[in-house]
């Protein structure tokens, strides 16, 4: 069955916010090229739509489209409402009350004001771009704000950073829908990373590497010997760095420590492993060189709440 994501564009909203979802959403597609999701974009009536970068947009649909949605996004916005004064416009709180129960609810950046003004995020962990804690903590002190990480996901409620994170946000929901191999096909498809985990720091120390002195290499080169023993020291000598120099580097450009980093792209290795192949689980283990079953079972757990036989299930059915 196709899902229905419909975003709910809300005025003064911010144009690439409200671009991720659709492009993301619309370019994840089976094997045959079949498509998992349909995407609506609606408004909460039926005026075009201010946005943040100067221009206005016309929707296609009203707020009528909220009531049949399996999951609504809600970009950033500049609203004053939610972003100001912690409350809902009337015509805004009339729109979301078209929601159905059970729907699931995400937003993007300061999509998250307005998730915590309709009381969605009460007693929840959410997150928003780390620019606006100060703000976000003032207005909606019932919400546990996280503004380290790129995104938070709650299971029927995920709020995602600023901008890029919407992206990873997105890819994310696609992992989760559908599987790895459909996300990474609409990662292709986007030209945008497939995956950095929600724990990722929002903001990394230093973005642009030295030239001809980085890391990227060696990341490459590791991901071809996941099979492999690759100690922090191995890393290093590969690197030509000290161990020191190595980890300093490694984390100011991609916001992970080695370690963190390596264990990400096993799981990921992994999880593409058993999307795909009907390999046992111990072989699995081994090939993306988490070492044993046990091992596999306890980091997949921890990771994305099930064992190794339940996920290949969920995306290997029949």
């Amino acid at each position: 069955m196709v899902h229905r994501v419909v975003v709910l564009a809300v005025d003064e909203a911010v144009g690439y916010d409200l671009a991720i979802p659709p492009q993301i959403f619309r370019s994840a597609v089976a094997a045959d090229g079949s498509p998992h999701y349909e995407v609506l974009v609606c408004g909460v009536d039926a005026r075009p739509v201010r946005m943040t970068s100067g221009f206005t947009a016309l929707l296609d649909h009203g707020p009528e489209a909220l009531a049949t949605a399996d999951t609504v996004i809600v970009p950033g916005t500049l609203c004053p409402g939610p972003r100001r004064e912690g409350t809902l416009p009337p015509d805004l709180a009339a729109a979301l009350a078209l929601v159905r129960p059970g729907t699931r609810m995400v937003s993007i950046c300061t999509g998250a004001f307005v998730l915590a003004a309709a009381g969605i995020l009460d007693g929840r962990r959410a997150t928003t771009h780390w620019r606006y804690t100060d703000d976000f903590r003032a207005l909606y002190p019932r919400v546990s704000l996280d503004p380290s990480v790129l995104f938070v996901d709650e299971g029927d409620v995920l709020t995602s950073a600023g901008l890029g994170a919407g992206v990873d946000l997105c890819l994310h929901l696609v992992r989760r829908d559908v599987g790895a191999e459909a996300a990474n096909r609409a990662a292709r498809h986007c030209v945008v990373p497939p995956h950095r985990e929600g724990g990722q720091s929002q903001f990394i120390d230093r973005p642009l590497p030295t030239p001809g002195g980085g890391t990227s290499a060696t990341r490459h080169w590791a991901l071809q010997r996941l099979d492999h023993p690759l100690e922090l020291a191995t890393l290093a000598t590969h690197a030509a760095m000290s161990v020191r120099t190595f980890s300093r580097r490694f984390r100011a450009e991609t916001g992970l420590s080695p370690g963190a980093w390596l264990l990400q792209q096993r799981l990921h290795h992994a999880r593409h492993l058993l999307e795909t192949t009907d390999w046992p689980v111990d072989r699995v283990a081994t090939a993306a060189g988490l070492g044993t079953a046990a091992s596999l079972r306890q980091h997949l757990r921890t990771s994305i709440g099930v064992s190794p036989l339940a996920y290949r299930k969920t995306f290997q059915p029949g």
